[in-house]
């Protein structure tokens, strides 16, 4: 079976070739330079960026692939959602022409759900798996039973650890996406864990909220003035200590609030044998440490997707798609797309493939 990918749920457009288990190719533009002038992710941009690359793209897959690629696909699939609207109609509208063209099924992937199978770029996931998804628009906890089976346990209420990270960033005048340069400055600092509170753990419940975090993050800068950065010539060994000790600080909160929200999640699915860490803050250095360090003190498998594949690509999407393929799951093609904050259907109709 050989799937065609394709994902453009945000900044990234990306197209993938997966045939089995093995991925033949996958071509990946970022949109991070465009973006950063505004200091995060413009829709209406990214929306005509995708409709602008993406065919240049699937021409460099032909070109690498052979001439012959269309012809040799069994399959597509592609990003439905969670993500920006009109970003995810581009693919969406570009899938549904191929595929119609083609005469091959379609499948509309859940991102989500692929961000957590990618982990399997790693190493097989042994299920019962417990599944923790961070993102820039997402912090959930899900429960895996296959590769096709997900029970949400908790979710985020309000602002995502990503976005949180990539706001605090923001403040701190740092270059965008600020999550990862709150990493890199982490590394160097030392945190202090009498600052902040670990937000919203006076609960019994897996959710996540980070919006409180964020002000009171902003309330301490403009309290202690802290100095603000030059991002367009950040050098971080001349970083303030100031400034890296409160971002080690930051990164501490955020993981051990992740760290302690997965606990409370495994007391609920005791038969786990896996923890799949997934989404682009998987990529966070701290974060794959504690978690890895977490499961190891329950003797319990850990995986997270090669760092390179944390972030949106289409080598996910095609992949999730062959899984769902082989359970004979594909997609009417008019289905439509799911923006964040939409619940995401289980319409997917038993249709095998020829």
């Amino acid at each position: 079976m050989i799937c065609l990918g394709i994902e453009t749920s945000c900044d990234e457009t990306s197209v993938a070739v997966w045939s089995q288990e093995n991925l033949l190719k996958e071509i990946t533009h970022t949109q991070i330079s465009m973006h950063s002038v505004f200091g995060g992710v413009v829709p209406e941009l990214a929306s005509r960026e995708h409709l602008r690359k993406l065919d240049t793209l699937i021409s460099l897959l032909q070109k690498e692939l052979g001439s012959d690629l269309f012809s040799r696909l069994d399959l597509i699939a592609v990003t439905r959602g969670p993500g920006l609207l009109g970003a995810l109609l581009v693919g969406i509208a570009y899938a549904k022409s191929l595929a119609l063209g083609l005469e091959i099924p379609i499948i509309g992937v859940n991102h989500l759900h692929a961000h957590l199978l990618a982990c399997n770029f790693s190493a097989p996931i042994t299920y019962p798996a417990l599944g923790v998804l961070v993102s820039g628009g997402h912090t959930h906890i899900y429960q895996m039973d296959s590769a096709h089976s997900f029970i949400l346990l908790g979710k985020t209420l309000d602002d995502a650890a990503g976005e949180a990270f990539d706001k605090i960033g923001k403040i701190l005048n740092l270059p965008y996406p600020g999550g990862k340069y709150i990493d890199l400055l982490g590394q160097r600092g030392t945190a202090n864990s009498k600052i902040f509170t670990k937000p919203y753990l006076n609960n019994d419940n897996c959710d996540f909220s980070f919006s409180g975090l964020k002000t009171a993050v902003y309330n301490f800068i403009q309290k202690n003035e802290i100095p603000a950065l030059n991002y367009e010539n950040l050098n971080l060994e001349a970083v303030p200590q100031q400034v890296r000790d409160l971002c080690a600080t930051v990164n501490e909160v955020i993981v051990e609030t992740i760290v302690e929200k997965t606990r409370r999640a495994l007391a609920l699915c005791p038969k786990t044998r896996t923890i799949c860490l997934a989404g682009g803050v998987a990529a966070n250095t701290l974060l794959r440490q504690r978690v890895d360090n977490f499961a190891q003190t329950r003797n319990i498998n850990f995986l997270a997707p090669p760092q390179n594949y944390c972030g949106d690509n289409a080598a996910m999407i095609a992949y999730a798609g062959i899984q769902l393929a082989r359970c004979n799951q594909s997609s009417a093609l008019d289905f439509e797309a799911i923006p964040r904050g939409q619940l995401f259907p289980d319409d997917y109709i038993s249709k095998p493939l020829s």
